[in-house]
């Protein structure tokens, strides 16, 4: 199968474009699954009809409401056979008061990533200053997602304003 702009994912032989189905709602109701012992997220299985709609066996962009909780974006996750399941971290859980096996409430709305890349301040800052949020922009969906997640994921301040440095040295000296 060709790739398409506007195609985010390849998955054995399924395209998932994104911007076709982008905005679309589900709600439905699911029990909180302990997706493996000692490990600090949950999952639910997304229904066969949700799944069908969604015409991929590619992970699916989101943005998810469990409960009365603030949204969050996440992915749907392919695991065969047609169907998909979401993790929902242990803080999620712990912030809505919900526990293995309780009837939780799922709203997700497909997300069309490439429209949703929030930069943070921080970032915009030191790219503006080094006169690169041009070239920033320019980075593939992916890119622009893999370097946000690696500065997100730092927990020392130190360490997010050395990967900030390293991101706009990168996208300056491409």
């Amino acid at each position: 199968m060709k790739r398409r702009k506007g195609d985010s994912n390849l998955k054995n032989g399924t395209a998932f474009n994104s911007k076709s189905i982008s905005g679309k709602e589900f709600e439905f109701k699911a029990i909180l699954e302990r997706w493996a012992s000692g490990m600090e997220y949950y999952a639910i299985s997304i229904p066969h009809d949700i799944t069908v709609a969604l015409k991929t066996r590619a992970s699916v962009p989101v943005k998810v409401q469990i409960n009365s909780s603030d949204a969050f974006m996440a992915s749907l996750f392919p695991v065969g056979e047609g169907r998909h399941y979401l993790r929902i971290k242990n803080k999620i859980c712990k912030a809505v008061q919900i526990k293995e096996k309780d009837l939780i409430k799922v709203k997700i709305k497909v997300r069309n990533r490439e429209k949703e890349i929030l930069i943070p301040r921080d970032l915009q800052k030191a790219l503006k200053e080094a006169g690169a949020e041009r070239e920033f922009n320019a980075l593939p969906i992916g890119k622009k997602s893999y370097l946000l997640r690696v500065i997100n994921e730092a927990v020392k301040a130190e360490t997010r304003e050395k990967r900030i440095k390293d991101v706009v040295r990168k996208t300056v000296n491409k």
